[in-house]
């Protein structure tokens, strides 16, 4: 099996199609969340009132990330040529869907990704739960093994791997997760040969 034989691409967003900017330290800092805690796990299990605030303050932070965002070296041709191959595109994010398209137009690959095929996490369970995969597949009517997500972190690919798709590891220049991802690109120019040359 060739990564470009695969017609149905799900995608993360900051790391994987952008430059990652986010300040995990910084933010749970400010929302004094415990250094080991996952934040969207860690802001689900406050009571109402207090959450509310906290992901308000974490959507008024990231919205000023997304404006700002950067493309990953590579991806925005990367997601060109898929879409130019007439594959079917789709992003799957912790973050909240509205910056996921805010971040979209501020890259310049808006126009190659359907409004309801981009999942923030008011969508869906957050990754690594596969529940925004299988959605996707559903609505796609294609089997989680016909897909692949392209992610930068385990979460990614531990999600892929829950649902039952292939995964692919980028913008690290080592793989820390052998066990978990499928392929490796050190970044989206290396994935874009691989698939030129399936």
């Amino acid at each position: 099996m060739s990564v470009g034989n695969l017609r149905h691409w799900v995608f993360d967003m900051d790391g994987t199609l952008t430059v990652a900017v986010h300040d995990f330290v910084a933010i749970r800092r400010a929302l004094d969340i415990p250094p080991e805690d996952d934040i969207l796990t860690h802001l689900a299990a406050l009571p109402a009132e207090q959450g509310q605030a906290k992901h308000a303050w974490l959507l008024e932070h990231e919205r000023e990330l997304a404006v700002a965002s950067q493309a990953a070296p590579g991806a925005v041709e990367l997601v060109r040529e898929l879409a130019a191959r007439g594959y079917r595109l789709g992003i799957l994010t912790r973050n909240a869907r509205e910056l996921a398209h805010i971040t979209l137009q501020a890259i310049g690959i808006a126009d190659c990704f359907d409004e309801a095929d981009v999942l923030g996490r008011d969508d869906a369970l957050p990754k690594p739960d596969p529940q925004g995969l299988l959605s996707l597949s559903k609505a796609w009517g294609v089997a989680p093994a016909q897909m692949v997500m392209v992610g930068d972190y385990r979460f990614d690919l531990e999600c892929a791997r829950a649902a039952g798709a292939h995964s692919v590891l980028v913008n690290l220049p080592e793989n820390p997760w052998p066990e978990l991802a499928d392929w490796h690109a050190a970044d989206c120019n290396v994935l874009a040969q691989m698939i030129a040359h399936r």
